[in-house]
């Protein structure tokens, strides 16, 4: 079987399959056998990657982490009253 994949699709699926010990025609035959095993698609076709809210959200803690002037809390409790002063602050 000969397959035409786009230069792009088939780097990235080059890279992704090789993180699990696999090539691309690894991959295809995989897909193949549990197509035909299940009798369709063997998986859900998602993806499972974060939207741009989230990958901003995680951004900012990574960030917060490596801020040695970032506010820690030792239990809820503090975070609470930290929070209750910001409000009256704020009044």
């Amino acid at each position: 079987m000969n397959l035409r994949i786009e230069p792009e699709i088939k780097a990235e699926a080059e890279e992704l399959f090789g993180s699990f010990g696999l090539t691309v025609t690894d991959a295809v035959n995989v897909f193949l056998r549990q197509s035909i095993m299940r009798g369709g698609f063997p998986f859900a076709i998602v993806r499972d990657m974060p939207n741009a809210v989230t990958k901003a959200a995680i951004a900012e803690a990574e960030r917060l982490l490596r801020d040695p002037n970032a506010k820690t809390f030792m239990s809820i409790e503090e975070l609470r009253a930290d929070l209750l002063s910001d409000e009256d602050d704020d009044a």
